[in-house]
Order: C-alpha cells, then structure tokens, then sequence
C-alpha cells in the first residue's frame, strides 16, 4: 500500500519526481516550490531546471523543512554556482518554510529523455 503522505509526480519525460509531505497541510508548499523552481533558468538553455528535468526529489517534513534533490545536464556545468544559489533564494523565499536543504545529485545521470514534452519541443528536439 503506498504511503498517502508520499506523492509521486511524473514529468512528461519519464521521470518520476517524487514529493513527500508530512501531511496535506504542505501541498501549498509543494505548488509553490515548483512554481519557483519553474523561474530558474541554466543560463545556457531556454527551458526552466524542473521541465529539464533536473529535479530528482522533493520532501518537506512536519517541521516545514523542505529538502531538495537536483542535479545539472553535466557534472562539469559552468553554470552550476549560479544554478544552486538561484534555487536556494527562490526556494528561501517561500513564506513558512523552515529551512531548505539541497543536494546536488548526479544518480541517474541527467540526458534528454527526463524532459518534459515542452522542454523538448522549445529545444526543437520534437
């Protein structure tokens, strides 16, 4: 039976990224954090980090903590500072959260496929 304090939200490219709240007293807080994360842009690519497909996990606990899992298209990403400190201010931002952890992950490997059918088609790989 699955857990219905855990939501799983699958991205048009296949990738599930799973969502974890205490309780639905933190949807809100859900549909907030991918609101912001939809406004932080790799500065080499048009299409936002979360239609990427570069967020892995995301959990915010009874306390309001919320705990990020992203990784970037490449291990080497120039833009990766940028990347990081932009989603950590967005996410700061959200009124009512705690604290917020993120971890830069590279299982699995980020490559195309985890892209939402948007992304694809604003890349022109559709």
């Amino acid at each position: 039976m699955e857990d219905k304090n855990n939501i799983e939200e699958q991205n048009n490219g296949g990738l599930n990224v799973k969502v974890s709240l205490a309780s639905n007293e933190f949807l809100p807080f859900e549909e907030k954090i991918v609101q912001m994360l939809r406004t932080v842009y790799d500065p080499e690519i048009p299409v936002n980090i979360y239609d990427l497909g570069m967020i892995y996990k995301i959990e915010v606990d009874e306390k309001a903590a919320c705990s990020i899992e992203m990784t970037l298209t490449a291990p080497n990403c120039p833009a990766a500072d940028f990347i990081m400190e932009d989603v950590r201010q967005k996410i700061e931002s959200i009124e009512g959260l705690s604290s917020v952890d993120i971890q830069l992950v590279f299982e699995p490997m980020w490559d195309q496929s985890m892209m939402t059918d948007e992304a694809k088609l604003e890349l022109g790989l559709m």
